[in-house]
């Protein structure tokens, strides 16, 4: 089991801005703790980007973790990971979640007594959801499946060191049932502002935030945002950094999910 460990996210957005400081914004990742965390933005927001920079940061954090990865669209920038043993895309998403929902529900039941911390990205999950919604009755039936199981992790995954990673442009209220958005310990909003996206994710901060973009006259460009920690409590601004060794976090990456 991990001990407390403060896990970067990226950097303080308006330090960066006006000083060029990098002060890192940072979540709790040890074993129990919610770190459910849930990524949303439009095309070329730095959405991927940061999901590959969270995977690599992750796996380096703890080498004892199980990485499962589901890549719906099959998107080019996941193409290094494409063949590795726990990589999952388009219509074999539903393995990678059901692997992930039959490890917890056997800790659950005492069958299964390890915590190693099982971490499961799944981008594009809501473009994912809506495709099978939208396929006929056997395909909403798996849809309603998979969000079941989806909010279930959410519910009770932190207790069994499974952590659930969801990445999305538009956060629809369908995928998202009963509030299961507000499950999620780290919400982030990248790239720039988006009415129903912020209302859908961070409505009580709204106003606080069209305030930054119009005092600053400054919108968030490509990896820049918001994120709200500790389950809604804690509004801050981000920005992503840049990898300095593409190469090496993408290798990471690869022998995470092999």
């Amino acid at each position: 089991m991990m001990m407390k460990y403060d896990f970067t996210l990226g950097y303080d957005l308006g330090a960066w801005q006006d000083y060029k400081i990098k002060t890192k914004i940072t979540t709790d990742i040890s074993s129990n703790s919610n770190s459910h965390m849930l990524f949303c933005g439009m095309s070329r927001s730095g959405k991927s980007y940061t999901v590959q920079q969270v995977l690599s940061r992750l796996a380096r954090a703890d080498k004892d973790s199980t990485f499962y990865f589901a890549d719906y669209k099959r998107d080019d920038s996941f193409a290094h990971l494409r063949n590795q043993a726990r990589y999952f895309s388009y219509k074999d998403t539903l393995k990678a979640l059901d692997v992930v929902y039959g490890i917890m529900q056997a800790r659950i039941s005492g069958e299964d007594e390890t915590r190693n911390q099982i971490t499961f990205i799944w981008d594009e999950y809501v473009a994912n959801i809506l495709a099978m919604y939208n396929d006929g009755k056997e395909g909403k039936k798996q849809a309603e499946i998979a969000m079941r199981k989806v909010a279930e992790i959410l519910m009770m995954g932190a207790s069994m060191c499974i952590r659930i990673i969801v990445s999305c442009q538009r956060p629809d209220a369908i995928v998202f049932p009963q509030g299961s958005r507000l499950n999620y310990g780290v919400v982030v909003i990248l790239g720039g502002y988006n009415d129903s996206i912020y209302r859908m994710l961070l409505p009580d901060h709204i106003d606080k935030i069209k305030q930054r973009i119009q005092t600053r006259d400054h919108d968030f460009k490509q990896g820049e945002g918001s994120i709200l920690l500790d389950l809604g409590s804690t509004l801050k601004f981000i920005k992503i950094g840049e990898v300095a060794n593409m190469a090496k976090m993408k290798e990471r990456c690869r022998l995470a999910l092999s």
